[in-house]
């Protein structure tokens, strides 16, 4: 529990105002089959054993919403994109808490594996 207090986090429905209309980009580090069976709308994917070496790929002027399935690998990428200027927080909770929120997933009838 202690790496959650040592990042920035964010819960889901202030996620979504700060993704749908406050310009934060999503990035989703989990696995390619968790993302294919349902993920936020508008994520981009970068699974999280890729993420140091793509890590460029993502704006630096723009702020970034790390999501993975429980909030424990987004937070491992909210530290190491922190710690290369990028401004990120962690979704607390995950794309987990983000459904139970409520919140959309993309494809609409998907779900959080």
């Amino acid at each position: 529990m202690g790496l959650f207090t040592k990042v920035p986090s964010i819960e889901p429905a202030a996620a979504a105002e700060r993704a749908n209309g406050g310009g934060a980009l999503v990035v989703d580090v989990r696995e390619q089959d968790e993302w294919n069976a349902g993920h936020i709308p508008g994520a981009i994917h970068i699974p999280l054993g890729e993420l140091a070496g793509r890590a460029d790929e993502l704006p630096i002027d723009q702020p970034i919403i790390a999501a993975c399935r429980s909030g424990a690998r987004s937070a491992k990428a909210t530290k190491l994109l922190n710690e290369r200027g990028l401004d990120t927080t962690n979704l607390e909770g995950g794309t987990k808490a983000w459904h139970s929120a409520g919140l959309p997933l993309d494809p609409a009838d998907g779900h959080v594996a």
